[in-house]
This record gives structure tokens, C-alpha cells and sequence, in this order.
């Protein structure tokens, strides 16, 4: 199956090493410093702690919306430096044609539950 011109193709031992938990937003605010709108997230994964991010959701979520949402991100990612944010995860979200939207669990979890 053709994925398109940027698909490449990996392994599953590949995949195994990429961990994703699911973490509660406990605090958004405005990325003051970005290039393009951004929030600074502070997200809660339980046993894990709680990771700060920088995500490009401004157009469709407010702050406060974002406040209390579970969201799936990729936590096994070196710490990167965005826009003045020491950002430690990765937020998933589905980017396209109708924007950027948040990939979340469809019902409650518990924080830092892993995606398999």
C-alpha cells in the first residue's frame, strides 16, 4: 500500500520503542514567544509526573477548553527547546485539511496509561 511519497516504512521493533501515554491537561496558557500561535501545556501522566509541551492548537481550542482534557502524547522524546518551552512531550493530533485536532481517548482513562 502507497502511503504517499514521505512514508517510510518501519518495523513493529521499530514502533514498540515510540511510548505514548494518555495525560490530563492541568494548565494552558498562551505561547507568547512562538512563531505561529501556540499554548504551553502542563499535562499531568500520573505515576509519571506532570511534562509541559508547546502545541499548535490555537485554532481550535481555547486555553480553558483545553483545561481538564485527556490527550495522547509521546513522552520517550528527548526534551526540546520551542519558543522560550522546554517542551518534554509530544501532543498528537491529527494535522490537515480542516486544522489541527487533539487525539484523545474516547472514554476517561487513568493518566499515564500507555497506548499499545
Amino acid at each position: 500500500m502507497d502511503w504517499g511519497a514521505d512514508s517510510q516504512m518501519i518495523d513493529i521493533a521499530d514502533f514498540q520503542q515510540v511510548e505514548m501515554r494518555v495525560g490530563t491537561v492541568v494548565h494552558a496558557e498562551s505561547n507568547v514567544k512562538a512563531r505561529h500561535p501556540a499554548y504551553k501545556l502542563t499535562i499531568d501522566f500520573g505515576p509519571l509526573g506532570q511534562r509541559t509541551s508547546s502545541a499548535q492548537l490555537t485554532e481550535h481550542y481555547t486555553a480553558s477548553e483545553l483545561v481538564g482534557l485527556q490527550v495522547v502524547a509521546v513522552t520517550n522524546l528527548e526534551p526540546k527547546r520551542v519558543a522560550g518551552v522546554k517542551s518534554e512531550v509530544l501532543v498528537l493530533a491529527s494535522v490537515g485539511e480542516d486544522g489541527t485536532v487533539l487525539i484523545t481517548p474516547a472514554k476517561g482513562v487513568n493518566n499515564g496509561s500507555r497506548i499499545a
